[in-house]
């Protein structure tokens, strides 16, 4: 999932989805072709190298082809004019055009090249605006493509932003990609695999909470021991009565069991939350790591949720009031704002790059840089964390008025050298920074401008 750090509009009314007549369309249930899959989820070509499909705002997204030392030249834009994508752009009656808000990459039909699910939880559906809607586009050895996109099957309802959310994971274990799918009031939606060209699927199901209002964000990762992905569903809660930020927890399997319902925020929800799924202590199950940039007058905070044995267990909680975090918490900086998890430095365990692009660099208002907090053996800690600005040695640029510097981050091994590098964007539209990986860290030393956004799935 890659989560948009721009607020949208909530939709208030909370209306329950009939499983009876007039419910789910009526799915063929796909066979997975014989082909290995593809090695990497986002290899639409085939030749071994990680895509970068960049998520945008305002109905588009790129894909920038990958070669042994990183983005190459070879890059494409698609909108719902692309050849073979079904759909207008900006159809009348749209809230705004949101195709490639949000993108999932995987080997969906299992022919060897990595597929791209793209949401568009704006799409007006016949005569229902703001239906939504999720388009797969098939990758090939020329690449991704609109030839034979299809759009999965649901029953249009106005104003539901079906697809406001996407992630993908193998949620029952069997060896195949499922794609989770969210509307904007209330509904999870799981399609098992396999996907096929005709359009077909395996099994829907639906998942509800009556404490959860409205999902704003997915989290796939495997927090239990077993074979099955998890999945975390963020959104707006309401216990006694009053709106919260909550994280509900579906564990993964042969039958999806919905879990425990945890609060984030008692007071402020967030409507544009991030997250990912990462084992920060090493101990053998992943841990969520949340945003909750409302916290403390929306200087911002993150909060780990621990994984265990059958689901996740206590929480804690990371701010720039933690010790050793390089910067103090001030009012609206927004701090956890983008998150991205990898191990950056080969001692094991999983760091995170956390976003604060409101914070105030060099007198320079919302300039904004990001941190790197270390995993160990308690958790995510503040102990040798890493602070980058624009003002940082090496990094391209110096800090600016609402440079919104670190808006965006994903932790990547760019260049293939077996070390985590780090993506930092300003915004949706302008390419990136990337910040080399090291041995001992990520650094500014050789960093250098891509033309890629950092706004790419986990």
């Amino acid at each position: 999932m890659f989560t948009r750090t721009t607020l949208r509009p909530a939709l208030a009314t909370a209306t329950a989805v009939s499983l009876a007549a007039g419910g789910l369309l009526t799915l063929s249930v796909g066979t997975a072709t014989a082909a290995t899959p593809a090695k990497y989820a986002d290899d639409f070509n085939g030749d071994g190298y990680r895509d970068f499909a960049s998520a945008s705002l305002g109905g588009e997204f790129t894909v920038t082809y990958g070669t042994a030392s990183g983005p190459g030249t070879t890059s494409k834009t698609f909108t719902q004019a692309t050849a073979g994508v079904p759909g207008t752009p900006g159809d009348a009656g749209d809230y705004a055009d949101s195709f490639g808000d949000d993108l999932a990459a995987a080997d969906f039909n299992r022919d060897g090249y990595a597929d791209l699910a793209v949401a568009d939880s704006s799409e007006k559906i016949g005569s229902k605006t703001g239906a939504g809607a999720v388009t797969i586009l098939w990758g090939a050895k020329t690449g991704l493509s609109g030839t034979g996109a299809v759009r999965l099957k649901v029953t249009a309802h106005a104003r539901y932003g079906f697809g406001d959310q996407i992630e993908t994971g193998d949620f029952n274990g069997d060896g195949k990609a499922d794609l989770a799918v969210t509307n904007g009031v209330d509904t999870v939606y799981i399609y098992r695999g396999g996907f096929t060209k005709s359009g077909s699927t395996g099994a829907v199901t639906k998942h509800t909470s009556d404490d959860l209002l409205e999902p704003t964000g997915l989290v796939a990762g495997k927090v239990t021991k077993d074979k099955a992905t998890d999945l975390f569903v963020l959104g707006q809660g309401y216990h006694s009565d009053k709106m919260t930020q909550d994280v509900w927890f579906l564990r993964g399997g042969s039958t999806i069991k919905p879990g425990k319902q945890t609060v984030v925020n008692s007071s402020k929800p967030d409507y544009s939350p991030t997250g990912v799924v990462a084992d920060f202590n090493k101990d053998g199950y992943g841990d969520l790591a949340v945003s909750d940039t409302r916290y403390n007058n929306s200087a911002g905070s993150v909060v780990v949720w621990r994984g265990g044995s059958t689901a996740p267990t206590t929480k804690y909680r990371i701010s720039q009031s933690t010790a050793g975090v390089a910067t103090a918490a001030t009012k609206g900086d927004s701090f956890g704002s983008t998150l991205s998890a990898g191990d950056t430095n080969g001692d094991g365990y999983p760091d995170l790059a956390v976003g604060v692009w409101e914070e105030t660099v060099s007198s320079q208002a919302n300039a904004g840089g990001l941190h790197v907090l270390r995993g160990s053996k308690s958790g995510l800690t503040g102990t040798n964390s890493q602070w980058f600005t624009r003002a940082t040695a090496g990094v391209p640029g110096s800090p600016s008025e609402f440079g919104c510097f670190g808006q965006l981050v994903r932790l990547r091994d760019i260049d293939r050298d077996g070390d985590k590098d780090l993506l930092v964007s300003s915004d949706y539209y302008n390419g990136s920074v990337l910040l080399p990986g090291t041995g001992a860290g990520i650094t500014g030393t050789g960093a250098k401008e891509l033309n890629v956004v950092a706004s790419l799935p986990q």
